[in-house]
């Protein structure tokens, strides 16, 4: 049996009896949702890239595009930062027209396979289905449905382009290759323009290479989306730092009529607190770019991560549970995430916390640390952490922690991954002279076009948000095209 057909079998044999019942519930006038078929927790956090979740098959994508209702108004689409015409593409999966599914979503998004795979659509479209808003149930999976049309389409063989404006010979830089990079190069490209993204990296593919675990985004999803924009005539150089390699003057006397800022937020943050530096205290971003890209995970690499026995990651966001997990499969015996709020307040998704608890992992909620402590050869051994209860709700609308007077505790570990924030990278905003950069360091832009201070310069994505989503950055990278696309014109 090849590999595929072993996926398809793990898709399909465990969900059989649920899609029955889910068709017996139909006919009875009930519209459950499909669940995703995912691998087997104890396997799985053992694999580092096996992907967790496996797709839905055929029936159980038809059967879950049938619960749309038809909506004269469909609120869903007002969730989207890009735009995707939901109900047309829902509608062509119910008909089994997979393939016109997929078209409809390359007409707004450079990144189906890969938005399917790791965006919000609890707290954006889905949020807006009308079970959710109206009837108090479970809406419309519309992120299994993406995924499923963006994969069958290239499982099918049958990848389409979308259509390409005539050339107009306009040269236009994109700086980074992540979804807001890519997202404006996908744009400008369909708008005739001739793209290029400039990489600093080797690998092209930004957050979604570096900074997502192929358990959760296989890499081979993501070079076909690159590979759908090269197509479509976008280069790509990597290994070039914009600032460092070329500079802006540099683009301008190239030819380049506009540039578009996408360099990420790849500053860590740390907590500032002593210990900080012993051996075995890394950020987030190294560790999971050194994994992720640099092969850390193999002793014999030249940049090989030293996996520790007791493992605490700090921070539960997204990223946060991407370290923690990869970890566990790296060979952590205990894993934790140590957060300063409760379980309720955790920014992750919802899925990932499940994911995460399911493999093992153990969350040491209402604990922040105060200091590291090394052993004799300089590597960490344990932490300090206060106990924290919840007060009153904070401006992002999540109550704030406070410290319980006199309560702390020591905590054994031998290794410490950081994962409380990201700063905006500060090559661009430091080398491109006449920018106006907030005291985060993000760049400065309007709201409406991304325009900068320096009129053919538009920014978005977190250099300018400072740390947000992939699909929000997407949506700033095709807010720009528009934007740059109509005052190229005029």
């Amino acid at each position: 049996m090849t590999e595929q057909e072993n996926i398809q079998a793990r898709r399909s044999e465990p969900w059989r009896d649920e899609l029955r019942r889910g068709m017996k519930a139909k006919e009875r006038g009930e519209r459950p949702r499909v669940h995703m078929p995912e691998l087997d927790a104890e396997y799985r956090s053992h694999s580092l890239k096996e992907e967790v979740n496996l797709g839905l098959t055929k029936e159980q994508a038809m059967f879950e595009a049938a619960r749309c209702l038809d909506c004269a108004n469909p609120t869903c689409m007002e969730g989207c930062p890009v735009n995707i015409q939901i109900p047309s593409f829902v509608k062509n999966i119910e008909c089994g027209e997979f393939l016109e599914a997929a078209k409809v979503l390359k007409e707004t998004s450079a990144l189906p396979a890969v938005c399917g795979r790791v965006c919000p659509q609890e707290k954006q479209c889905e949020a807006k289905c009308i079970y959710i808003q109206k009837m108090k149930k479970e809406p419309v999976a519309i992120g299994y449905l993406e995924r499923f049309a963006a994969d069958y389409e290239r499982e099918s063989g049958q990848m389409s382009l979308p259509e390409l404006a005539p050339a107009n010979g306009i040269k236009i830089a994109a700086v980074g290759s992540g979804p807001a990079g890519l997202a404006f190069a996908g744009d400008m490209a369909k708008l005739g323009y001739d793209v290029t993204v400039f990489e600093a990296l080797h690998e092209i593919g930004g957050v979604l290479k570096y900074g997502i675990p192929e358990f959760r985004l296989p890499n081979e999803i993501v070079d076909v989306e690159i590979n759908v924009l090269r197509k479509m005539g976008v280069k790509f150089v990597n290994n070039c730092i914009v600032g460092k390699t070329i500079s802006r003057e540099d683009l301008l006397n190239d030819g380049f009529k506009g540039i578009f800022a996408a360099s990420g937020a790849g500053l860590p943050n740390f907590m500032n607190i002593p210990g900080e530096n012993l051996i075995g205290v890394m950020s987030c971003n190294e560790f999971l770019t050194r994994v992720n890209l640099m092969d850390a995970s193999n002793p014999e690499s030249d940049t090989p991560v030293q996996m520790g026995k007791k493992v605490a990651v700090i921070g539960a966001g997204n990223t946060a549970m991407d370290a923690v997990r990869t970890a566990k499969r790296l060979g952590a015996e205990k894993a934790y995430i140590v957060y300063r709020r409760s379980e309720e307040e955790m920014p992750a998704r919802i899925e990932e916390v499940k994911h995460a608890k399911e493999e093992g992992i153990i969350f040491h909620t209402l604990h922040n640390p105060l200091r590291y402590e090394g052993d004799e050869n300089g590597r960490v051994q344990r932490m300090l952490l206060q106990k924290m209860e919840l007060g009153e709700p904070d401006a992002s609308g999540r109550r704030k922690p406070v410290a319980i007077e006199g309560a702390t505790e020591w905590f054994d570990v031998d290794q410490v991954i950081v994962s409380v924030g990201v700063s905006p990278n500060p090559l661009i905003p430091s080398t491109f002279k006449g920018l106006e950069v907030t005291k985060w360091g993000t760049i400065v832009v309007n709201q409406e076009t991304m325009q900068s201070a320096l009129p053919e310069v538009y920014a978005g994505g977190d250099i300018v948000r400072g740390g947000a989503t992939v699909i929000l950055a997407m949506g700033d990278g095709r807010k720009a095209a528009a934007a740059m696309d109509k005052a190229l014109r005029n």
